[in-house]
């Protein structure tokens, strides 16, 4: 990686802080919009404004991790203003600047090819997302100490989804005593939730199921829990969504059933800030390099 790449960050939380300090050494210049109340003790770290920043020296540009939606609002935990990404300021940028966020939502792939920059999605990468698996899990555990009156030993947990971060949930609360119940849609899922002591079951068993679960754990980004579902569920049954917008949870029927029903967007930013942000934070410096 040359020592003259700049960085431009745009919004985020306190994952951003983290990036900041791995690769502040590295990079030549780092440029912040939307960290007006964060406090950076970094020289060549500099914050600055849309209609202030140099963006013609920017190489990359990182984004909030969840993305940026449909109105173009980069979030900022550190700042009151409204930060609108838009094709302008993308295109005052570098040429070939390359665009990296969490997740890619339609704004952004959209904005990508009105200017004709790379997009990176840092959670499309295997390693990442089985990294950052670990503080969702770990945040998902506290929520469910949290907001039931049962132990999670013994509990009847039903995980939606085997993959990445599901089977990082599946064998966290197995591990304090929960019977863990997988959600799964190909027979070799099957075999390996066998293997590591869940209970498989297939979509179609899935209403007869679900009646019985005290904790469900949505991990799947479309909707699995509907009206038909949440109506079957116990009413001291607990949903926690972590699906990315707009979630796996038919919320209107969740509040008309007086289900209770978690949608912690963002979790490992909130349970485990440096961890999440180290993981990153070290990514990208091996992408920049």
């Amino acid at each position: 990686m040359s020592h003259n790449h700049v960085l431009l960050i745009i919004g985020g939380d306190y994952r951003q802080l983290e990036v900041i300090r791995i690769l502040a050494p590295k990079l030549s210049k780092i440029y912040l919009i939307g960290f007006e109340d964060a406090s950076i003790p970094y020289k060549d770290v500099i914050k600055v404004t849309g209609q202030t920043a140099p963006l013609h020296e920017v190489d990359s540009i990182l984004l909030p991790i969840p993305g940026i939606q449909d109105n173009g609002i980069a979030d900022s935990t550190f700042s009151k203003e409204k930060m609108i990404l838009t094709k302008e300021l993308i295109n005052k940028t570098k040429p070939n600047s390359t665009i990296y966020s969490g997740i890619i939502t339609p704004f952004l792939k959209q904005l990508a090819t009105e200017t004709n920059r790379q997009l990176v999605a840092l959670f499309a990468r295997n390693d990442v997302a089985i990294l950052n698996s670990i503080p969702t899990a770990e945040g998902a555990l506290m929520l469910a100490i949290k907001h039931t009156d049962i132990t999670i030993h013994n509990a009847n947990v039903l995980v939606l989804g085997f993959g990445r971060i599901g089977k990082t949930i599946a064998r966290l609360f197995s591990a304090v005593g929960a019977k863990v119940t997988v959600l799964v849609n190909k027979k070799e899922d099957e075999a390996r939730a066998m293997e590591m002591g869940f209970h498989p079951l297939l979509e179609a068993s899935l209403e007869s199921a679900i009646p019985s679960q005290h904790i469900v754990i949505n991990t799947i980004p479309a909707l699995i829990l509907t009206a038909t579902l949440i109506k079957k569920m116990s009413s001291d049954a607990l949903i926690i969504d972590l699906a990315s917008k707009p979630g796996g949870t038919d919320f209107t029927a969740a509040k008309k059933h007086n289900i209770q029903t978690l949608w912690p967007l963002g979790l490992p930013a909130k349970v485990a800030p440096r961890t999440a942000g180290t993981i990153i934070g070290k990514t990208l410096l091996e992408l920049l390099k």
